[in-house]
């Protein structure tokens, strides 16, 4: 089932999420709907808060990306994080574009560190450690962002940030077009 995305400017979105257990109510349900809206909204990753479930959830799917070449990536991952806790970001600095299903029509150059391990429960609960790079590496880091009440929008400037003030307002009230389901706090 595809789910309503909510949109900036709405609290859920500004929390930091509760952890779950393997007993939580229909879990395999929900990833599966995760999986389904974020490929509706033709996104990489989806957390739990966008669609209005502050739990420490998040599902991607970095294979769809392009690299330079406009080749799909080879190294992605369609994964399910559940729980999961960034040990370290290491590497080199890089610039990269990103937005965000509940931002639609920002996009703006964020510097993160290519290189991240986590730990987590995967969709069957096993607990994993692993260490991602590149792409991979930055559509987590961006997930993990939002299950700590954090958006992309927060590393840019205080100028860059207050240009955009007016645009984040319009999606806040739902003055954006879309092609997918969304929820808007102001609206």
């Amino acid at each position: 089932m595809i789910l309503p995305i909510v949109a900036y400017g709405d609290p859920v979105l500004r929390k930091k999420c509760t952890e779950i257990d393997e007993q939580f109510s229909g879990l395999q349900e929900l990833i599966d709907n995760m999986f389904e809206t974020m490929e509706h909204a033709r996104g990489v990753g989806l957390a739990a808060p966008q669609i209005n479930m502050p739990i420490r959830l998040f599902v991607i799917d970095s294979t769809q990306m392009n690299d330079e070449n406009d080749q799909p990536n080879p190294e992605g991952l369609r994964e399910v994080f559940i729980n999961p806790n960034i040990i370290e970001e290491t590497g080199e600095e890089w610039v990269f574009e990103e937005g965000c299903l509940s931002i639609p029509g920002i996009r703006e150059n964020i510097v993160r560190l290519d290189t991240v391990k986590i730990q987590y429960y995967d969709r069957d609960f096993k607990f994993k450690e692993n260490t991602f790079k590149g792409l991979t590496a930055r559509v987590i880091q961006h997930e993990y962002d939002h299950i700590e009440g954090k958006l992309f929008i927060d590393y840019l400037k205080p100028l860059k940030r207050s240009l955009l003030k007016g645009k984040l307002e319009n999606i806040s009230k739902g003055k954006v077009e879309v092609s997918y389901k969304m929820r808007f706090p102001k609206k």
